[in-house]
């Protein structure tokens, strides 16, 4: 006859006790175990680093122009001519300006993941602000904010960031850093309603539960119930959306930089702190396609790689956040 633990416990027996595993300690566990996302985060931690510390290995920061140094083909092209054959100082190529296209895809590297993480935060900001409000103030306030979200929603996101970035391109507001903090607040603006539309939906979920009745009972504040309460319980799609978010804004820079209405690229030899980005290097490869065409093939090859990378880790933390996965 098999003895029970409160028996043994009555024996003397010491019973081992099954140590309690946290939320995101039993997600971390699920997700290491997606090779998927395991890969994604390591190449986007090795982007990152590339990007911070680009300065350290590119040939010059300035990027000067080098004469009778154009075009010139990646380390394993041979050609005719001197001038255009590959060499190893090279690795792929140079630019019309004899520039080294290697540096230039390190450097545009920070530019392009910046544009990625910074409207990024302040779209999953927004969208916070009003997706929980909306949820849980109800009524009036839902219906209005939810309104003003569908006409922003309504406008397309693509065609908003072209007219944005050619109208606003030459003011006060489009020239500083090239053109950057035009790109942040043209990406924001059309970015959030997404994430305040699932913000609401997660709060709606869970604002009658126990815990919040309690909350409300003891005579918690509304801003404390949302911040200790709420939002604890709907930050892990939140964190999800953002690892997806991070990709499109990439996108949407590249994708203006192919049309020639992107970030501003500096006069060659001058100092700035954002000499190019990958959206410029596609415009540059594709003027350049007959002539040297691994400027637009490696820039092309480094967003795939990254948009890609995103993609699995976000699929990799919506598994290893859902409850639902938990054996």
């Amino acid at each position: 006859m098999a003895v029970t633990a409160p028996a043994r416990m009555a024996e003397g027996v010491e019973v081992p006790q099954r140590k309690e595993r946290s939320l995101w300690g039993d997600a971390w566990r699920r997700l290491i175990r997606n090779r998927a996302a395991v890969v994604g985060m390591i190449v986007i931690v090795l982007l990152g680093l590339i990007a911070i510390f680009a300065p350290l290995f590119v040939h010059d920061p300035t990027f000067n122009t080098i004469p009778n140094n154009s075009y010139r083909q990646p380390a394993w092209v041979k050609t005719n001519n001197p001038r255009t054959t590959g060499k190893a100082e090279f690795p792929l190529g140079t630019d019309a300006n004899g520039r080294d296209v290697l540096s230039k895809l390190m450097i545009g590297g920070r530019v392009s993941l910046l544009v990625g993480l910074v409207p990024t935060l302040i779209v999953i900001g927004l969208g916070l602000a009003v997706g929980m409000t909306a949820g849980y103030a109800g009524g009036t306030v839902d219906s209005l904010l939810m309104r003003f979200t569908d006409v922003i929603f309504a406008f397309p996101d693509l065609l908003f960031l072209i007219i944005m970035m050619s109208a606003l391109r030459d003011t006060a507001i489009g020239k500083p850093m090239g053109g950057l903090l035009l790109m942040f607040i043209a990406l924001s603006i059309v970015g959030w309603t997404g994430i305040s539309r699932l913000v609401r939906g997660q709060v709606l979920s869970v604002k009658e539960k126990e815990f919040v009745e309690a909350a409300r009972a003891i005579g918690s504040s509304r801003g404390r119930i949302m911040r200790r309460h709420l939002f604890p319980n709907i930050v892990a799609p939140v964190i999800v959306a953002l690892t997806f978010g991070i990709p499109g804004a990439i996108i949407g820079e590249a994708a203006l930089g192919f049309l020639g209405i992107g970030l501003r690229s500096p006069t060659p030899g001058t100092a700035s702190a954002f000499p190019t980005s990958w959206g410029i290097l596609l415009q540059e490869g594709d003027i350049a396609i007959n002539s040297q065409p691994w400027i637009l093939i490696s820039s092309a090859i480094v967003i795939g790689l990254t948009v890609m990378s995103f993609a699995f880790l976000g699929d990799g933390l919506r598994d290893a956040l859902d409850p639902r996965q938990k054996n």
